[in-house]
């Protein structure tokens, strides 16, 4: 819902002006839709030159724009069109750092550093073979992913083994289950 307010300085704001700022208007109410937002019009004269400024308070942001001319008309005119660039240029702005700002969290989400907590993230699937724990070992030192275990079938006990490298970075650990 628009606020208008007109005031005047050295010229008196006539219902005639009123009404054409008013009628200029839904050109502005178009991007707010059902907001709340303020617009104070200030019309002033000094010697034979008319000027108008046009304040806008809509989501936080502040619009601006002040003419000066001849024809007080023409200045509303001239105002509205700079208002109108001026929030459709801050629109594209907010419209483009949504978009980067979503394209960065999936990028810091795909990275694990994100506020995403407890959740399951990653899926790796691969065929589980059998092999004997030797082969198994070499395996996993010639994965060059960083990782640190590899799964596999015990071609001796015939059960499912985990082989992982210690902390140490030198030798192996294997979790097999009873």
């Amino acid at each position: 819902m628009m606020n208008l307010t007109i005031t005047d300085k050295e010229l008196r704001a006539t219902d005639a002006i009123k009404d054409y700022v008013e009628k200029k208007m839904p050109r502005i109410e178009k991007y707010f839709g059902e907001e709340d937002f303020d617009v104070n019009v200030k019309i002033k004269a000094e010697k034979n030159i008319q000027s108008a400024e046009f304040f806008i308070k809509a989501k936080g942001v502040n619009y601006k724009a002040v003419t000066e001319g001849s024809d007080l008309y023409a200045s509303i005119d001239k105002n509205i069109d700079i208002i109108e660039s001026q929030i459709r240029k801050e629109k594209t702005k907010r419209e483009k750092a949504q978009k980067d700002g979503s394209i960065k969290q999936i990028a810091v989400n795909g990275q694990g550093s994100s506020s995403i907590e407890n959740e399951i993230v990653k899926y790796t699937r691969y065929e589980i073979k059998p092999i004997a724990v030797e082969d198994a070992k070499l395996k996993l030192e010639e994965k060059k992913s960083g990782s640190v275990f590899y799964t596999f079938i015990n071609i001796e006990t015939g059960k499912v083994n985990v082989i992982y490298k210690l902390k140490d970075g030198l030798n192996y650990g294997i979790v097999e289950p009873e």
